[in-house]
């Protein structure tokens, strides 16, 4: 499964949510401030343009482009970096800051139920749209790209409750 996949999981709704979760002070930071404008065809990168983007951005979504979706991602990660260093350390996951090593066997600390168990744990302290991502961006690390995707559904109350979708890569 490719990521803009998990993008596409979401919606528009909450992918626009995720775009908010940006931190433009990050991305320079970390150097992908000028790989995300280039790739997301705007001259001046900042909160409002790239709101007022969300709709095309969705379009090439919408359309397949990973190489987009791998810049998003990144960006988004990046930007909340303390919430991937909670959810790995919640795991038990080696990392380096939120980093891991790319020989660390991600799928040894993924023991079933692990997704709900994360989701369970962050989903009122985080935005609802950033814990689903992050879910399935890890999921997807740890099997290059060979899962299902997770979804929380709302149950019939209101209350959230997740159910693994049935589509799988």
């Amino acid at each position: 499964m490719e990521l803009h996949a998990i993008f596409q999981s979401l919606g528009d709704a909450h992918f626009r949510d995720l775009l908010e979760q940006i931190s433009i002070g990050r991305l320079k930071t970390y150097q992908l401030f000028e790989p995300l404008k280039v790739r997301t065809h705007l001259h001046k990168l900042n909160a409002d343009t790239l709101r007022k983007a969300a709709p095309r951005i969705w379009e090439r979504l919408q359309g397949g482009d990973d190489a987009l979706a791998s810049e998003l991602a990144q960006s988004v990660l990046v930007s909340k970096m303390d919430f991937v260093i909670e959810v790995l350390d919640f795991l038990a996951i080696p990392h380096h800051d939120g980093f891991f090593d790319k020989d660390t066997p991600l799928a040894e600390h993924l023991v079933p139920g692990w997704q709900q168990r994360v989701f369970d744990a962050f989903q009122t302290k985080r935005p609802y749209a950033l814990v689903v991502f992050y879910i399935n961006h890890l999921a997807k690390e740890a099997t290059d790209g060979a899962f299902s995707l997770f979804i929380p559904l709302p149950s019939v109350d209101g209350d959230v409750v997740s159910r693994p979708s049935p589509v799988s890569a």
